[in-house]
């Protein structure tokens, strides 16, 4: 890896991080920003794959229209399938997902992860997430508490051991059968 440049580097890899910024400009821009020489049908192939063509489609300038500073126009599930076109249409072949799904309202959850699984398709992930069904697939799930590697291993081996990942699993259970009663 020292022999790389910094733009090499660079180059093999494409982040959607939880917070995604979307700069003051147009649709199309913003996902092009990964590969700025991209044709426009390559953008929308791009954008049918993040799951975001349709909503851009129903804007009143589609993909012209401009978004705003830090994509203010637009709610935070289609920033993240916005930034998921971009990375597709970089193409990298190693992913960083950084909390990708973490701050999606259930409403755009489904369509997100149907992006994410697109972009995701033949390529090296490492995937930062708290969310179960973020993780539950992945080959090698890595456990950190307080910095340090704890349990590692696929989602059927941890759920055996007696550890942190399975003590994880069993209070979110636990939470999703948590109902507010009225008084």
């Amino acid at each position: 890896m020292r022999e790389y440049t910094c733009d090499s580097l660079l180059r093999n890899f494409s982040i959607v991080f939880q917070n995604v910024y979307l700069f003051e400009d147009t649709i199309e821009n913003n996902i092009k920003f990964g590969r700025p020489d991209a044709t426009h049908d390559e953008v929308i192939e791009a954008a049918k794959k993040a799951c975001c063509h349709d909503f851009i489609e129903a804007l009143p300038e589609g993909y012209q229209t401009r978004v705003g500073e830090g994509g203010a126009t637009l709610s935070g599930g289609e920033r993240q399938r916005i930034s998921i076109a971009r990375a597709i249409l970089k193409d990298a072949p190693i992913i960083v997902l950084d909390e990708a799904t973490a701050s999606v309202d259930p409403e755009n959850e489904q369509e997100l992860l149907k992006a994410v699984r697109e972009l995701t398709r033949d390529k090296t992930i490492l995937m930062i997430a708290h969310r179960l069904s973020t993780v539950r697939d992945a080959d090698q799930i890595i456990v950190l508490d307080k910095g340090r590697i704890v349990q590692h291993g696929a989602h059927t081996e941890l759920i055996k051991q007696d550890g942190l990942y399975r003590h994880f699993v069993e209070v979110r259970e636990q939470a999703l059968g948590w109902r507010l009663k009225k008084a």
